[in-house]
């Protein structure tokens, strides 16, 4: 379902010299399989999720996902595919403050081209435990609430693959597991690829399949 070959990305430094971050020969993901990647601070896991996520574009390399290299395509098209294809959850949640739960999670529907869900997205509030704060402002939210709604809003448009960056990292231990049974049971019913960066041994653990981004990327490796 995901296919990385041959990615690297490097970024200019302000001296004008080159700093490589990635240099990935191959890594593959099964459709609906879950895992987890994780390395130490540095070694390239959020570049990596997102230059999967087309945020960013590799120096070279494909990225296949369902069978589309989304570095072959312009900014607007893989704008449009992150949109249909690939849920995204932010350490830092990244909601916007001005608007509820609810319209948060019909704003990323709106991304897709189609007119936005909202049972879809009532839904999922509820799948995660705020069905009674769909009116509730970010802050308004307790972190843990606010996380609920940031994973409501990556499973919105039906993704094939969910991209979790450090997911649990920013909440209390008391909400740590289930937030983490939360997405992995959603994506479980609805068959969704799981990639997890977490530096949490504990979370790792949870895992059938841990890959170490050193032992992926030749720039981390050396």
């Amino acid at each position: 379902m995901l296919l990385v070959e041959n990615v690297r990305k490097s970024f200019r430094l302000p001296d004008g010299s080159t700093l490589d971050i990635l240099n990935v020969p191959r890594f593959e993901v099964a459709a609906g399989e879950q895992l987890v990647l994780s390395g130490q601070s540095g070694s390239g896991k959020t570049t990596l999720l997102h230059v999967i996520a087309g945020i960013t574009r590799p120096d070279a390399g494909s990225v296949r996902i369902d069978g589309t290299d989304i570095t072959k395509l312009a900014e607007a098209g893989r704008d449009l595919f992150r949109a249909n294809n690939i849920g995204y959850i932010f350490q830092t949640f990244n909601l916007l403050a001005g608007f509820s739960a609810l319209e948060n999670v019909l704003l990323g529907m709106s991304f897709c081209g189609r007119k936005p869900d909202e049972a879809r997205a009532k839904h999922l509030l509820e799948r995660v435990g705020l069905g009674k704060r769909f009116d509730h402002k970010p802050t308004t939210l307790s972190v843990g609430e606010q996380q609920r709604t940031a994973v409501a809003r990556a499973l919105a448009n039906k993704p094939k693959l969910l991209l979790a960056d450090e997911p649990t990292a920013s909440i209390d231990s008391r909400n740590q597991q289930q937030v983490l049974d939360l997405i992995r049971q959603t994506c479980r019913e609805e068959n969704v690829a799981l990639l997890m960066v977490t530096h949490s041994p504990q979370v790792a653990e949870q895992f059938e399949r841990v890959e170490r981004l050193e032992e992926l990327n030749m720039v981390a490796a050396g």
